[in-house]
């Protein structure tokens, strides 16, 4: 589902001549077949899933925040504008981010849900979140507030 959006927007963005978003789906969409590809010697011919493209888009994401930062020190604000314009594109893919306290909200839950205690428990803890939450919560953040909740 979220492949045939990602090419019909695809189609869209040519059409209007859109350049920029018409380049950033493009390299996504080369992305996506190079994780298909990967993909083959498993077993996997029809290519990866939606769950296996939003983590694609998260680590996109990820390497061009952290290129802003790098070229933000160079002073280079044309480039921090492409990065950032190609970060405002792949984000309508993903799902919609929890805030601070949904997110906060989530993981007391999950602690109680599971019955953690203990600093011994963040492996449980973190599968979990994982598993009801992926492509919603920075799992990096995350991290840290579980440390802090059970330690």
């Amino acid at each position: 589902m979220l492949r045939q959006r990602l090419n019909d927007d695809l189609k869209t963005a040519m059409k209007a001549r859109d350049q920029d978003t018409t380049s950033t789906l493009r390299m996504v969409l080369a992305g996506l077949k190079d994780r298909d590809i990967a993909a083959r010697p498993s077993g996997n011919t029809g290519g990866i899933d939606d769950a296996g493209i939003v983590d694609m888009l998260q680590k996109m994401v990820k390497q061009r925040r952290e290129s802003i930062e790098l070229y933000k020190q160079g002073g280079r604000q044309e480039l921090v504008d492409k990065e950032q314009g190609e970060i405002d594109v792949i984000e309508r893919y993903l799902p919609k981010q929890l805030s601070e306290a949904e997110a906060s909200a989530a993981i007391d839950k999950v602690i109680a849900d599971l019955g953690a205690s203990s600093i011994k428990d963040m492996g449980k803890v973190m599968a979990a979140l994982k598993e009801r939450f992926a492509g919603q919560m920075d799992f990096a953040k995350a991290g840290g507030l579980v440390k802090q909740k059970l330690g």
